[in-house]
């Protein structure tokens, strides 16, 4: 009897210890009514991050996402519990039906703290996306302004701009060097600066539901009146303004009788006052109407030219003869009554740009090869053919031929001789020699029509052979760059233009004044 109560005794005395421990532990007791059993702790990472971060709590508000750190599934949620034994609340996380994590447990100040946080960090996210606009999915976001005057102005409360295509810009440098010993030093090397721009643009914005602008342009367009901008105004259907446009407009019309006009550029607006609409236009027009008339399977246009809108320094007779001789030449056509046959021409213009091979340096007079020279110093000379030829008047006797060679003393030379430069000569330095693709001319007629038309700074010299009907003799006018005068000594030629303008002297007879471009 004695052992038997003093083991009941040990055991009521533990009994005791217990209950006195744990009540004086009373939120140790109310975390243990937690059921745990489907919570998965893992042991802390051994491995040191280098650059290491906390995990979210479940409490905090969100923050901005960074691409170091990946989103949250859609099946991670936060379920609150209410305990109400313990009179408090039990967060916790989960995937699916797995929990994660470890719980929250918050008394009721606690938990409307949380919630009215959690609240207001919503509300100014929402507000703040929907003010910056990142809703947008165009290059440039909508923009987003409040108000009730603006959304009654322009019938909504966006601006939404949507640019598209392509800008290019090519920047760059061309360098040219050529090593012709014939060349002066600073002509062998030229830079130049090369700057292209290639732009594709079209623009459509949007003010509300009023107001819209439309933009095209593009740098590589055949035409003008393709690149085009439009801004128009759009009324409801209570207001008196229902359509207002300012830049490309057009005004269709139902009728055969008055046709409407397209590709206007100008203000059109249409208004309407009860039961009365009225259209108006000002604008300016950027196309025409033309009318075509056929006639036994021909078309026939008619055009309206002026006398002195010919094409100017393209074509050039090529001597006084010729001139002189053109309108008898074609006084029985399809006829040419014509004795004279061209049968080798070089054609000389003073160079521009970059240095070519086909380079000479040239003395060009206008009285060469003419009968009648128009310098006084100069005359007939004596038993010479009517024709043109290097040998129709003394210019070659009476000017020392060895100091027309050098092209750095011969203006000295040639005005020390009562030579006028510009009028009686020309001196071209490094004179470009034309390609035979560059220009046509007449055999029979004598003139020369260029592909380009010149510059009034550029001047133009020819050589050339014929022959006449009837007669053996090859008769020329100027100097060949093959005739054996090597380079750089300066070649004698015929001048047919000067870079300065004189209508009174014969130079200004040989520019042709009656060819007219038709745009045929």
């Amino acid at each position: 009897m004695k052992t038997f109560s003093v083991q009941h005794i040990r055991y009521f005395v533990i009994l005791s210890s217990w209950i006195v421990f744990l009540s004086s532990f009373p939120n140790y007791l109310q975390a243990s009514a937690i059921d745990y059993s489907s919570s998965v702790f893992l042991p802390p990472d051994t491995i040191p991050l280098r650059y290491p971060f906390k995990d979210r709590e479940i409490y905090s508000p969100p923050t901005p996402e960074h691409q170091l750190f990946l989103r949250n599934p859609s099946s991670m949620k936060v379920d609150v519990e209410y305990d109400g034994e313990s009179k408090q609340y039990i967060l916790t996380e989960s995937i699916g039906s797995l929990q994660i994590g470890h719980p929250i447990v918050m008394d009721f100040e606690e938990y409307l703290e949380y919630d009215a946080s959690r609240a207001l960090n919503n509300y100014w996210r929402e507000k703040s996306l929907s003010t910056k606009g990142e809703t947008g999915d165009g290059i440039i976001p909508s923009i987003y302004i409040g108000g009730e005057a603006f959304d009654k102005i322009f019938g909504g409360s966006t601006i939404d701009v949507r640019p598209n295509g392509s800008a290019e810009l090519i920047f760059g440098i061309r360098t040219n060097k050529n090593d012709d010993p014939s060349l002066a030093v600073r002509q062998r090397k030229t830079v130049n600066f090369d700057f292209q721009e290639k732009i594709q643009m079209n623009v459509i914005a949007k003010v509300g539901d009023k107001i819209e602008f439309k933009a095209n342009y593009n740098t590589e367009s055949s035409f003008d009146f393709e690149n085009k901008i439009q801004l128009k105004y759009e009324g409801k259907e209570d207001e008196i303004i229902k359509l207002l446009e300012v830049g490309n407009v057009n005004l269709p019309l139902n009728s055969t009788l008055i046709q409407g006009s397209q590709s206007l550029f100008g203000v059109k607006t249409k208004m309407q006052f009860g039961r009365t609409t009225v259209t108006a236009v000002v604008s300016q027009q950027q196309s025409e109407t033309k009318n075509v008339t056929v006639e036994g399977g021909a078309q026939t246009n008619t055009f309206k030219l002026t006398a002195d809108q010919y094409e100017d320094n393209k074509h050039f007779f090529l001597s006084q003869y010729f001139y002189e001789h053109y309108n008898q030449s074609l006084s029985n056509l399809p006829i040419v009554q014509s004795n004279v046959n061209i049968t080798k021409i070089e054609v000389w213009i003073t160079n521009v740009g970059a240095a070519v091979t086909d380079n000479r340096n040239i003395v060009a007079f206008q009285d060469l090869g003419e009968k009648t020279p128009y310098h006084p110093a100069l005359s007939t000379t004596i038993g010479a053919p009517e024709f043109p030829s290097n040998n129709a008047n003394n210019l070659f006797t009476y000017l020392d031929v060895n100091q027309l060679r050098n092209i750095n003393t011969v203006s000295n030379y040639l005005k020390s001789n009562d030579f006028t430069a510009g009028q009686d000569f020309e001196k071209i330095e490094s004179a470009r020699k034309l390609l035979p693709t560059e220009y046509t001319f007449n055999s029979l007629l004598g003139f020369i029509s260029l592909n380009t038309t010149l510059n009034p700074d550029q001047s133009l010299a020819v050589a050339f052979q014929y022959t006449i009907v009837g007669d053996t003799t090859i008769y020329q006018v100027g100097e060949f760059s093959d005739g054996g005068i090597s380079s750089p000594n300066c070649l004698v030629a015929k001048l047919l233009k000067s870079t300065t303008i004189n209508t009174r002297i014969p130079l200004w007879k040989l520019m042709m004044k009656n060819v007219y471009a038709i745009g045929a």
